[in-house]
């Protein structure tokens, strides 16, 4: 599952970010699937999905450099087939 820039997303309800030092926590009560996010930049991302209309206004209002937008993309394709974030 591709995340695509122009598309909407949010933490999925039956998940649970926790921010830790290394990053964060993420805890998915349906599948009980535990996830590690490594970097304080994707956290950020994840946490502001829901309050933009898209992918790219979230990263844009994050301070991601679109030259760093692949590889965010890639990181939050891997937690929507984990089904820690899901489209809106």
């Amino acid at each position: 599952m591709a995340v695509a820039l122009e598309a909407a997303y949010e933490i999925h309800p039956q998940a649970a970010l926790r921010p830790e030092p290394f990053g964060a926590l993420v805890y998915h009560y349906g599948t009980r699937r535990l996830v590690f996010l490594r970097k304080p930049e994707i956290v950020a991302v994840v946490q502001e999905l829901a309050t933009h209309d898209t992918v790219a206004d979230t990263l844009t209002s994050c301070g991601i450099a679109t030259n760093r937008w692949p590889t965010f993309l890639t990181a939050l394709s891997g937690l929507a087939e984990s089904e820690i974030i899901r489209e809106r």
